[in-house]
Protein backbone atom coordinates (compact mmCIF):
# COMPACT_ATOMS: atom_id res chain seq x y z
CA UNK A 1 0.00 0.00 0.00
CA UNK A 2 2.13 2.74 -1.37
CA UNK A 3 1.37 6.29 -1.26
CA UNK A 4 3.55 9.30 -2.28
CA UNK A 5 4.34 10.16 1.55
CA UNK A 6 6.47 6.55 1.37
CA UNK A 7 8.62 8.18 -0.79
CA UNK A 8 12.00 9.19 0.21
CA UNK A 9 14.62 11.15 -1.95
CA UNK A 10 18.17 11.68 -0.52
CA UNK A 11 19.28 15.05 -1.99
CA UNK A 12 21.22 15.71 -5.05
CA UNK A 13 19.88 12.71 -6.25
CA UNK A 14 16.38 12.26 -7.61
CA UNK A 15 15.81 8.54 -7.29
CA UNK A 16 13.04 7.94 -5.04
CA UNK A 17 13.00 4.78 -2.31
CA UNK A 18 9.51 3.38 -1.28
CA UNK A 19 9.50 1.07 1.46
CA UNK A 20 6.65 -0.93 0.48
CA UNK A 21 8.17 -1.27 -3.29
CA UNK A 22 10.87 -3.35 -1.47
CA UNK A 23 9.06 -5.46 0.28
CA UNK A 24 6.66 -6.59 -2.58
CA UNK A 25 8.99 -6.43 -5.33
CA UNK A 26 9.90 -10.10 -4.88
CA UNK A 27 6.35 -11.67 -4.20
CA UNK A 28 5.23 -9.80 -7.45
CA UNK A 29 8.58 -10.89 -9.41
CA UNK A 30 7.31 -14.49 -8.06
CA UNK A 31 3.83 -14.12 -9.69
CA UNK A 32 5.24 -12.74 -13.39
CA UNK A 33 7.59 -15.13 -13.48
CA UNK A 34 5.41 -17.71 -13.60
CA UNK A 35 2.92 -15.95 -16.26
CA UNK A 36 4.67 -13.77 -18.20
CA UNK A 37 5.55 -15.53 -21.92
CA UNK A 38 8.89 -14.88 -23.20
CA UNK A 39 9.65 -12.01 -24.96
CA UNK A 40 6.52 -10.27 -23.74
CA UNK A 41 6.14 -6.42 -23.65
CA UNK A 42 4.82 -5.01 -20.50
CA UNK A 43 3.86 -1.77 -19.73
CA UNK A 44 3.70 -0.51 -16.26
CA UNK A 45 0.96 2.06 -15.51
CA UNK A 46 1.99 4.52 -12.23
CA UNK A 47 5.29 2.81 -11.69
CA UNK A 48 6.34 5.61 -9.42
CA UNK A 49 9.73 5.03 -7.92
CA UNK A 50 10.57 3.02 -10.83
CA UNK A 51 11.58 0.50 -8.23
CA UNK A 52 9.18 -2.53 -9.35
CA UNK A 53 9.47 -2.24 -12.88
CA UNK A 54 13.40 -2.02 -12.63
CA UNK A 55 13.45 -5.12 -10.61
CA UNK A 56 11.60 -7.22 -12.71
CA UNK A 57 13.60 -5.41 -15.83
CA UNK A 58 16.65 -6.99 -14.51
CA UNK A 59 15.20 -10.27 -13.26
CA UNK A 60 13.76 -11.45 -16.55
CA UNK A 61 15.85 -9.98 -19.31
CA UNK A 62 14.06 -11.83 -21.98
CA UNK A 63 11.11 -9.81 -21.48
CA UNK A 64 10.45 -5.66 -22.53
CA UNK A 65 9.35 -3.34 -19.89
CA UNK A 66 7.98 -0.01 -20.00
CA UNK A 67 7.64 2.18 -17.09
CA UNK A 68 5.18 5.44 -16.75
CA UNK A 69 3.53 7.74 -14.65
CA UNK A 70 2.18 11.15 -14.95
CA UNK A 71 4.22 12.65 -11.90
CA UNK A 72 7.45 14.43 -13.26
CA UNK A 73 9.12 13.69 -9.86
CA UNK A 74 8.44 10.03 -10.83
CA UNK A 75 9.80 10.41 -14.38
CA UNK A 76 12.79 11.57 -13.35
CA UNK A 77 13.31 8.76 -10.47
CA UNK A 78 12.79 5.84 -13.11
CA UNK A 79 15.21 7.33 -15.41
CA UNK A 80 17.64 7.63 -12.73
CA UNK A 81 17.00 3.88 -11.48
CA UNK A 82 17.26 2.90 -15.07
CA UNK A 83 20.75 4.92 -15.41
CA UNK A 84 22.07 2.39 -12.26
CA UNK A 85 20.13 -0.51 -13.91
CA UNK A 86 22.00 -0.11 -17.33
CA UNK A 87 25.43 -0.62 -15.33
CA UNK A 88 24.41 -2.94 -13.52
CA UNK A 89 22.36 -5.12 -15.50
CA UNK A 90 22.94 -4.55 -19.41
CA UNK A 91 21.26 -7.07 -20.65
CA UNK A 92 17.94 -5.61 -19.58
CA UNK A 93 15.33 -4.88 -21.57
CA UNK A 94 14.16 -1.38 -20.41
CA UNK A 95 12.58 1.52 -21.97
CA UNK A 96 13.00 5.15 -21.51
CA UNK A 97 9.84 6.09 -19.06
CA UNK A 98 6.26 7.40 -20.78
CA UNK A 99 4.57 10.64 -19.32
CA UNK A 100 1.40 8.93 -19.45
CA UNK A 101 -2.30 10.04 -17.34
CA UNK A 102 -4.62 7.19 -17.81
CA UNK A 103 -7.42 9.92 -18.45
CA UNK A 104 -5.71 11.50 -21.07
CA UNK A 105 -5.99 10.69 -24.57
CA UNK A 106 -4.34 8.79 -26.53
CA UNK A 107 -1.91 7.20 -24.62
CA UNK A 108 1.60 7.49 -25.97
CA UNK A 109 1.91 4.22 -27.02
CA UNK A 110 2.84 3.59 -30.74
CA UNK A 111 2.71 -0.39 -29.97
CA UNK A 112 -0.05 -2.74 -28.43
CA UNK A 113 0.85 -4.09 -25.06
CA UNK A 114 1.10 -7.63 -24.49
CA UNK A 115 0.63 -6.73 -20.34
CA UNK A 116 -0.08 -4.38 -18.56
CA UNK A 117 0.80 -4.00 -14.76
CA UNK A 118 -0.92 -1.50 -12.13
CA UNK A 119 0.28 -1.96 -8.39
CA UNK A 120 -0.88 0.72 -5.88
CA UNK A 121 -2.82 3.03 -7.87
CA UNK A 122 -6.92 2.54 -7.91
CA UNK A 123 -6.90 3.53 -4.25
CA UNK A 124 -5.18 6.12 -4.41
CA UNK A 125 -6.78 7.69 -7.19
CA UNK A 126 -10.66 8.49 -7.89
CA UNK A 127 -13.13 5.51 -9.23
CA UNK A 128 -12.72 7.35 -12.92
CA UNK A 129 -8.50 6.68 -12.81
CA UNK A 130 -10.12 2.99 -12.46
CA UNK A 131 -12.52 3.18 -15.88
CA UNK A 132 -9.81 5.17 -17.51
CA UNK A 133 -7.63 3.00 -16.82
CA UNK A 134 -9.55 -0.21 -17.59
CA UNK A 135 -10.66 1.45 -20.60
CA UNK A 136 -7.14 2.41 -22.11
CA UNK A 137 -5.97 -0.91 -21.15
CA UNK A 138 -8.65 -2.35 -23.45
CA UNK A 139 -7.98 -0.46 -26.15
CA UNK A 140 -3.94 -1.11 -25.87
CA UNK A 141 -3.78 -4.98 -24.96
CA UNK A 142 -3.03 -7.59 -27.76
CA UNK A 143 -6.48 -9.76 -28.03
CA UNK A 144 -4.51 -12.55 -25.54
CA UNK A 145 -2.85 -9.76 -23.02
CA UNK A 146 -3.99 -9.00 -19.95
CA UNK A 147 -4.32 -6.58 -17.00
CA UNK A 148 -2.50 -7.13 -13.13
CA UNK A 149 -3.82 -4.84 -10.30
CA UNK A 150 -2.37 -5.37 -7.18
CA UNK A 151 -2.96 -3.51 -3.79
CA UNK A 152 -5.76 -3.86 -1.24
CA UNK A 153 -9.54 -5.11 -1.73
CA UNK A 154 -12.53 -5.51 0.03
CA UNK A 155 -14.48 -8.74 -1.03
CA UNK A 156 -17.98 -8.28 -1.03
CA UNK A 157 -18.11 -5.43 0.90
CA UNK A 158 -15.93 -6.70 3.79
CA UNK A 159 -12.77 -5.00 4.71
CA UNK A 160 -10.08 -8.48 4.15
CA UNK A 161 -8.39 -6.86 7.38
CA UNK A 162 -8.57 -4.47 10.25
CA UNK A 163 -5.11 -2.70 8.92
CA UNK A 164 -7.01 -2.23 5.57
CA UNK A 165 -10.04 -0.51 7.13
CA UNK A 166 -7.43 1.80 8.84
CA UNK A 167 -5.75 2.23 5.62
CA UNK A 168 -9.68 2.93 4.12
CA UNK A 169 -10.34 5.33 6.41
CA UNK A 170 -7.01 7.38 6.28
CA UNK A 171 -7.51 7.47 2.71
CA UNK A 172 -10.99 9.49 2.38
CA UNK A 173 -9.41 11.67 5.27
CA UNK A 174 -6.95 13.03 3.12
CA UNK A 175 -9.22 12.83 -0.41
CA UNK A 176 -13.35 11.14 -0.23
CA UNK A 177 -12.77 10.13 -3.86
CA UNK A 178 -10.32 7.66 -2.47
CA UNK A 179 -10.71 4.03 -1.17
CA UNK A 180 -9.71 0.53 -1.03
CA UNK A 181 -12.30 -0.52 -3.99
CA UNK A 182 -14.40 -3.98 -3.94
CA UNK A 183 -13.40 -6.59 -5.87
CA UNK A 184 -16.81 -8.10 -6.76
CA UNK A 185 -19.02 -5.06 -6.39
CA UNK A 186 -17.19 -2.18 -8.20
CA UNK A 187 -14.16 -3.56 -9.57
CA UNK A 188 -14.86 -6.79 -11.81
CA UNK A 189 -17.64 -5.18 -13.07
CA UNK A 190 -16.43 -2.32 -14.38
CA UNK A 191 -13.55 -4.82 -16.19
CA UNK A 192 -16.58 -6.79 -17.67
CA UNK A 193 -17.92 -3.85 -18.65
CA UNK A 194 -14.53 -2.65 -20.28
CA UNK A 195 -14.54 -6.34 -22.06
CA UNK A 196 -12.48 -7.79 -19.49
CA UNK A 197 -12.96 -11.29 -17.64
CA UNK A 198 -11.54 -12.26 -14.39
CA UNK A 199 -8.90 -14.33 -14.64
CA UNK A 200 -7.09 -15.41 -11.41
CA UNK A 201 -7.17 -13.27 -7.97
CA UNK A 202 -3.73 -14.63 -6.11
CA UNK A 203 -3.26 -13.91 -2.36
CA UNK A 204 -0.51 -12.04 -1.57
CA UNK A 205 1.14 -11.11 1.49
CA UNK A 206 0.21 -8.03 3.94
CA UNK A 207 -3.34 -8.49 3.31
CA UNK A 208 -3.31 -7.50 -0.69
CA UNK A 209 -4.48 -9.31 -3.98
CA UNK A 210 -3.43 -9.24 -7.17
CA UNK A 211 -6.10 -9.44 -9.54
CA UNK A 212 -5.61 -10.64 -13.44
CA UNK A 213 -8.07 -9.45 -15.97
CA UNK A 214 -8.10 -11.06 -18.77
CA UNK A 215 -9.08 -10.22 -22.92
CA UNK A 216 -10.32 -13.70 -23.44
CA UNK A 217 -11.57 -16.38 -21.56
CA UNK A 218 -8.75 -18.93 -20.42
CA UNK A 219 -9.33 -22.25 -19.77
Amino acid sequence: MTTMDDLSTAPNDPRQYSPAAQRNKAPLLNVLRTRLARGARVLEVASGSGEHIMHFAREMPDNEFIPSDAHPAALASIKAWQRVLQQEAPDARLHPPLALEVGQRPWPLSERIDVMLCFNMIHIAPWQATLDLLAGAAQHLEPNGWLLLYGPFKRNGQHQADSNAAFHQSLQARDSRWGVRDLEQDVIPAAHEAGFMLAEIIEMPANNLCVRLSRHAEH
